[in-house]
């Protein structure tokens, strides 16, 4: 079976380009209402029919439906947000407008009827209300007809250097499709970016050549393909910052800054300098902010560069990012792990073509 994916709420495309890794898997169309994330996504995967609009918009949903259609589509993918997830929100539970992405996602599959598709959110999902959330959703999807499986998935499993909880819904018609096991020995910070420690502060530019050699199995599957070295800027931090960082040993963080000195951040973690030979923390959207948290350099005073925060969520430097600094930033921090992507898709192809 060839799997052909509507993917929704798209982003920059690291779940698609994750699944992409496994030949069975094509994104056929996607959808997503942010103009510059689709540019990122169109660009890396032009073959896929790319839509740029609101999913709870008449026109677009009707677009969306008959291009699948068109296409073949048998496959749904997507991480629909749902700011709705919370102890007051229980009392509305779907009727909260907030949750109504997730409502349009399962109405789309509805729709469609694909033979598998696959729903990831955030880790807290599943606790919330007590797990009358995690009930409700399971309870739809089970009435229309599909096996579910569910639980929390840890990108640090799957060769990702870094440790990310997601909650993830694996749903077929045909079979409990489990979700997949642990694949890879964990990939440490400096196995993904040692090779790229050498931009200080405001440094770098969109396009460079390679200066260095690899020094880990990683950073070559990382650079496969990859003629030129791209995203790799340094943010031009204000003095002040460059001054507190330069009183951080390497791989510490603020507990070696005076008291008068940590800011009004309350978090342990603000300031912090990445650990070489562990997993980074989960990466966010102002991952090249010096006092966001742990996402400084182990030793060079900045923060990550959006190419060394892109390895850490394990896109290869054959993907290439498109936009102002803080689209960029958005697009690596809200995507999902390209191989954590491709392990849910090795397990779908696994139980769907191998094992009928």
């Amino acid at each position: 079976m060839k799997f052909k994916i509507l993917d929704l709420f798209c982003g920059a495309g690291g779940f698609s380009y994750g699944m992409h890794k496994n030949p069975h898997f094509t994104t056929e169309v996607a959808l997503d209402f942010n103009r510059q994330a689709t540019e990122t996504f169109k660009r890396n995967m032009p073959e896929t029919d790319v839509i740029v609009g609101d999913i709870a918009d008449a026109d677009t949903k009707e677009h969306v439906i008959a291009e699948s259609k068109r296409k073949g589509v048998n496959m749904i993918i997507g991480g629909p947000p749902c700011q709705g997830f919370s102890m007051k929100g229980k009392k509305l539970g779907f009727e909260d407008p907030r949750n109504f992405l997730f409502v349009e996602y399962l109405n789309i599959v509805k729709e469609l009827q694909p033979e598998v598709f696959v729903i990831e959110n955030v880790k807290a999902l599943l606790s919330t209300s007590s797990g009358w959330f995690r009930n409700e959703i399971e309870n739809r999807i089970s009435t229309m007809g599909y096996h579910v499986e569910v639980g929390v998935l840890n990108a640090q499993d799957f060769g990702v250097p870094q440790t990310r909880e997601r909650t993830i819904f694996i749903c077929s018609k045909y079979k409990s499709i489990p979700l997949p096991p642990p694949t890879n020995k964990k990939v440490s910070v400096r196995e993904a970016i040692g090779d790229l420690a050498y931009l200080e502060s405001g440094e770098g530019c969109f396009e460079q050549d390679y200066i260095t050699d690899t020094n880990s199995e990683y950073q070559q599957i990382m650079r496969n393909g990859a003629k030129k070295l791209y995203n790799h800027q340094a943010s031009k931090h204000k003095q002040i910052a460059i001054d507190k960082l330069k009183m951080i040993p390497p791989e510490k963080g603020k507990e070696f800054l005076p008291q008068e000195l940590h800011g009004k951040q309350q978090f342990k973690t603000t300031w912090g300098r990445l650990v070489w030979d562990e997993q980074s923390p989960t990466i966010d959207t102002r991952f090249d902010a010096a006092s966001n948290g742990k996402n400084n350099h182990p030793f060079l005073n900045r923060a990550i560069t959006p190419r060394e925060a892109a390895r850490i969520q394990s896109f290869d430097d054959s993907f290439i990012f498109y936009g102002s600094k803080v689209y960029v930033r958005q697009q690596i921090g809200n995507a999902v792990p390209p191989l954590m992507a491709k392990a849910i898709a090795d397990q779908i192809d696994k139980y769907l073509n191998y094992e009928r």
